[in-house]
């Protein structure tokens, strides 16, 4: 496993990012690993929206989602008729 320092960091950045961290319930150390892994991931080659979602989601069904059919749209109410 591979060690990295940071040296010269602001006391706010700092601040901020052990409340951050506090907030998700990581050590800093775990935090700046997920800033760092989240930020690189951004770098990858784009893939289109359908695949993006596809991807994010996969797994979480039990079973192939079915599309129901479409329906006929009912007509709108007529409010100026007389009765």
């Amino acid at each position: 496993m591979t060690s990295l320092t940071i040296r010269n960091l602001d006391e706010a950045t700092k601040q901020r990012l052990r409340i951050r961290a506090a907030r998700h319930g990581v050590s800093m150390e775990e935090e700046v690993r997920r800033i760092l892994k989240e930020a690189l991931r951004l770098e990858e080659a784009p893939t289109d929206l359908g695949q993006r979602l596809q991807d994010r989601f996969a797994g979480l069904a039990a079973e192939e989602f079915v599309v129901p059919d479409r329906q006929a749209p009912r007509s709108a109410p007529q409010w100026d008729e007389p009765a």
